[in-house]
């Protein structure tokens, strides 16, 4: 049984002298795939072999994947560069499994409780992803770098930052998701809840 796994592409946007409105945005994209079976257990069976890849060889339930790009306006004067706007945007793209073949009352009602629970999961992936944001606009906005009349060593600055940010709140994905596929955890009930096998 394949569990809900976090696919994350990072890629740090050019920094450039454009104007543009201060802030992040969010940009989110769902998508889905069919599964049908008339039990809990050929539903998993479907998500199994038919979900997002995960890997080379195996499937996931649902994924949650984003991008992030940044554009930066840094300004010389009097000798320091200052990073005066940070904009961001977060390309957040969610799959999730479609239930496409009729069911039983029951079944459709275990069926739309596993789902609640996996899109709340996969939610919550795509919050942690928009707090990595805002933290990053704060860490990186108003950096001043002193005798950097080209904004160079601003630039360079403000990437290590963009990049420590990020591998902070991948350590806080990756600890949601070991809470939530550990034995007995979460992701587990709510298989074991779809398929009538508590």
């Amino acid at each position: 049984m394949r569990r809900t796994v976090l696919k994350c592409l990072v890629a740090i946007g050019a920094l450039c002298a454009q104007e543009a409105s201060a802030g992040t945005r969010a940009v989110v994209q769902t998508r889905t795939y069919d599964v049908t079976g008339s039990s809990g257990a050929a539903l998993v069976d479907a998500m199994d072999s038919k979900g997002p890849r995960h890997g080379f060889m195996t499937h996931a339930i649902a994924t949650t994947a984003y991008t992030v790009d940044w554009n930066l306006n840094a300004r010389e004067a009097n000798g320091f560069c200052r990073v005066q706007r940070a904009n961001g945007t977060l390309n957040l793209s969610y799959t999730f499994p479609r239930l496409a073949s009729p069911a039983t009352p029951a079944l459709k009602r275990r069926w739309n409780a596993f789902f609640a629970g996996v899109r709340a999961h996969e939610e919550t992936h795509g919050r942690i992803a928009r707090q990595m944001m805002r933290a990053t606009e704060k860490s990186i906005t108003g950096l001043r770098i002193a005798n950097d009349p080209s904004c160079s060593k601003a630039r360079r600055e403000a990437q290590l930052r963009i990049r420590a940010v990020y591998a902070e709140y991948e350590a806080k994905q990756n600890a949601f998701d070991r809470r939530e596929h550990s034995n007995g955890g979460h992701v587990e009930h709510l298989i074991a809840a779809l398929t009538g096998k508590p």
